[in-house]
């Protein structure tokens, strides 16, 4: 597995946000996003798209955890309340980009962690997301994006 170390950019998102356990509802999320921002016109090859699971399901009760399926819009992009809007803050990452299956990002989240506990970094305490081109979307792959900060 190759994970590389990455300063991704603050961005303006546009966000479909899911409420209650982690599992197939986060799909139709983001399947929504991709209808709304389909119908704008924002679903390009060069879209940036995110989803970013807020809680800690070990943590925050499975109801209550918080999933938001992302898309990066332009500062002066207008918006209206069929979406909500926020900032994604950026900062470093550590990112192994993966085939989108059940079985490999299994499989990268069993090596990612461990990576990062024999290096330099540690995890910083923001959503670790999964992060998707439009290229990436064709080809179903996505990138898992761990936020990191020195030891």
């Amino acid at each position: 597995m190759n994970i590389n170390i990455k300063v991704l950019p603050r961005n303006r998102i546009a966000y479909v946000r899911q409420m209650g356990p982690y599992g197939p509802a986060n799909v139709q999320a983001m399947e929504k996003l991709k209808k709304w921002a389909g119908e704008r016109n924002l679903l390009t090859e060069s879209a940036i798209m995110f989803g970013i699971p807020q809680d800690n399901p070990v943590t925050t009760h499975p109801e209550n955890c918080r999933y938001d399926a992302c898309i990066v819009i332009p500062e002066d992009y207008p918006i209206d309340d069929s979406i909500c809007e926020s900032e994604f803050s950026g900062g470093e990452y550590a990112i192994c980009l993966v085939q989108h299956t059940a079985e490999e990002i299994q499989k990268a989240w069993a090596e990612i962690i461990p990576a990062l506990q024999h290096s330099q970094y540690q995890i910083d305490n923001k959503p670790i997301v999964e992060r998707y081109t439009g290229e990436m979307l064709v080809n179903e792959f996505c990138e898992i994006c761990v936020p990191i900060k020195p030891l």
